[in-house]
Formats: structure tokens, sequence, C-alpha cells
């Protein structure tokens, strides 16, 4: 049984968190250095960004990881660290920094940044960081909650969550961090994320768990389809929770997949909740598709389109916007036999029946899409396979957001 519990990346045993202000970021009353520290070290893994420009902690983190372990992350907002010559250099002192703190191998630390690319990144403020940042480290969920807000950008609200889950009789929890409302839409994972389990598991098991789970995640979820150059999303298991370490794809690794899937899509709902800008959820949900590729395309191409979004602001039932982007979404349809409609808590309106238009109150279609929460259902009629992808309406404040996000 998977149960949601309090905590987030401080839920699992071993693991402490905290986030203070450093001075990275003019404003001081945000929080712009975080610190994830494991008791043990962690089989981990990651994904990565798949943009050619990438920032330096992404190809360091990479380097760290590539043996499969790992202790502690450290992660800045304020400045991405990208583009810049002496990234790699800034980077690699922020390792050594937490290895002077902590005592932790740098080598065994993922560090990650995020903010305006191409600006400069001095190692002081970090440094100077350092021990208020190692003195505010927790294992309760305010470690987890200063860890969480000190990652964000344009965030508005901080994301994080855990749940319980049984493996080898054992009661195991994995817990995560993310930040990201804009640059959403790569073909990785998106944004920066960290997630925590106390479960035993091999790190080629935990990369494989990882990598399958970002397929049905992280890369059905889009803000604005631009792929940032920082995205990160790492795992660390502790194994102490005590279970028998898992090193196949048995029964108790398809409970930590359902578990990690749990975790990813509760966050990837709260992204798109708060994108930037935005004032409702999307949810695409796609049935009847002949493979799982089709499904995802067809979902993703829907959440993806500009005027889509816009007529989900303007709370405008434009169905054809529907069609016309699964209809360049590269997925093998009939359009002959696509349902379409839109269900919200305040109501349910189909709108296309067989590939057609069915009539329908405007007043209710208003009605129905007033709600800040959008679910469209789509039914391809040529399979069994299906997708969900998640995204966000596009408003006049996501362009003022992003008019002036460097000045």
């Amino acid at each position: 049984m998977i149960k949601k519990i309090s905590g987030g990346v401080c839920a699992p045993k071993g693991f402490r968190a905290g986030g203070v202000h450093c001075g990275i970021r003019k404003n001081r009353v945000k929080k712009d250095l975080a610190l994830i520290l494991a008791d043990v070290r962690c089989a981990a893994a990651g994904v990565y960004t798949t943009n050619l420009v990438k920032g330096a902690p992404v190809l360091v983190t990479k380097e760290h990881l590539s043996d499969g372990y790992a202790r502690a992350a450290i992660v800045n907002s304020g400045n991405a660290n990208t583009c810049n010559a002496d990234g790699r250099e800034i980077a690699e002192g922020m390792c050594a920094l937490v290895e002077r703190h902590t005592g932790v191998p740098a080598g065994d630390v993922i560090v990650a940044s995020t903010g305006v690319i191409g600006q400069k990144l001095s190692l002081e403020p970090v440094a100077g960081g350092m021990e208020a940042l190692v003195s505010s480290l927790s294992a309760d969920g305010a470690g987890s909650s200063a860890a969480a807000e000190a990652i964000m950008t344009t965030d508005t609200v901080k994301k994080e969550v855990a749940y319980s889950f049984t493996a080898g009789g054992k009661e195991c929890r994995v817990g995560a961090i993310a930040k990201g409302v804009g640059m959403i839409c790569p073909n990785m994972a998106t944004m920066l994320c960290f997630v925590t389990t106390d479960l035993a598991i091999s790190p080629e098991m935990l990369k494989k768990a990882l990598s399958e789970d970002v397929k049905t995640s992280f890369n059905m979820l889009s803000v604005d389809r631009d792929t940032s150059t920082n995205d990160t999303l790492c795992v660390m298991a502790s194994g102490l929770a005590g279970n028998p370490e898992i090193v196949s794809a048995d029964e108790d690794f398809r409970a930590f997949r359902r578990a990690l899937h749990k975790v990813t899509a509760a966050l990837c709902r709260m992204l798109a909740r708060d994108g930037e800008g935005a004032t409702k959820l999307i949810e695409c949900r796609v049935r009847g598709a002949k493979t799982k590729k089709d499904a995802r395309l067809a979902a993703k191409s829907v959440v993806c389109s500009d005027l889509l979004k816009a007529a989900m602001f303007g709370q405008d039932a434009n169905w054809g916007r529907v069609l016309c982007a699964l209809g360049y979404s590269g997925a093998d349809l009939d359009v002959s036999q696509i349902d379409v409609a839109f269900r919200t808590k305040k109501g349910y309106l189909p709108v296309c029946k067989g590939g057609a238009g069915l009539p329908f109150d405007e007043d209710y279609a208003k009605k129905v899409l007033s709600a800040d929460e959008i679910g469209i259902e789509v039914g391809l009629g040529d399979g069994r396979q299906r997708a969900t992808a998640w995204g966000c309406d596009l408003t006049y404040d996501y362009v003022k957001i992003n008019g002036d996000y460097r000045t």
C-alpha cells in the first residue's frame, strides 16, 4: 500500500536538509542555497537536460554520478552558472566546500544551479554561507521545506512530497523537492528535482527505475516548450529501510516504481499548476491509442499547444485546437475516430464525437472551463494504450514575467 506522508526529502531514513540566504540573490529574505546530506553513501542516479548548451553543474554532476554513488547535493538559485568561462571551476568549488564543511568527498556531491544564464557566479557568497547552511540541516520536514524554498526561482510555492510503501516486508519511504515553472519542456526531466529514498537498491536498478519513470512523468510535462540548460533530476537511496537489496526487476522493484511515480506525477501537477503566470492546470488524458508512443505523442502535443493554452485561459471551449494539436503530434491516429471532452469540478462537456463537433451551450462551457484545473479527455478509438500529460494555460503574466526576467 502506498501512503502519502509528510517530510519531503527528509521523510526517508538517513537524510537531512536545509536552506539559507547566502547572498547570491539580492533579496535577503529569499533563501538561495540548499543542501541535502545523507548519513551514508547512497546508490544514486540522474537524468539531465538534452539541451546542447549545458550548465557547468550538469557536467560536473554527471561525472560525479558516473560510479553510481553520492552522499550530498548542493544547489543554488539566482544564477545558473551557465556559459561562464570559469563555470566548471565554480561548480567543483561548491562541491569542495561541501567536503570542507561536512567531510563528504567532493566526488560524492551532486551540484546544481538555477537562475539567470550567462552571469558570472562567485564562490564567495557560497563559501560565506556554508557554516550557516550546515547548521541549518534538519532531519524533519522543516529541513526539506527550507531546501525546497532555497531552490525556487520564479516559483510562487514550494514543491515537496513524500510517500511510504512496502518492499521486502519493510516500510520504505521516498520523498522529493522540485523547482521550475518556466523553460519546461525537455525530453528528459524538467527543472531541478531531488529525490531521496531509504530503499536498498543497486545503482543499476535505481537508474533503470528513474529512466523508465521520466517517460511517463517529467517527459509529459510542459509549460512553455523551452528546454532549460540546467535540468537535473537526481535520486539517492540510503538503503536504511532494511529491505533486501533490489538487484533485479522483481516485485519489490515494481513496488518502488509505483511509489516513485506517485512522487513524480504529484510534482508534475504542482509544477504545471505553478507555471509562470498560470491560472489553470491542464491535464490531458489520452486513451485508445495504438501504441504507448502514440498515446504520449498525442497527449504531450495537446498540452504544448499555445493556441489551446490561450483558449483555456479565456475559458473558450475551442475543441478544434485539440484536434489540430493531435493532427500534427506525429501519432498514428484516425481523425474520424477521435472523441474529445472537457471535465472539471464544475461539470462535464463532450465537444467532439468521431472527429465531428457536438452541440453544446456556450454559457455552460464557460462555467466548466472557469475551474482552476481542466481535464481534457481524448479518445483515439484505435487501441488500448493510454497516456497523461500536464501543462498550464498561457496568460498575459507569462509575457510580463519573461519580458524582464534578467533585469
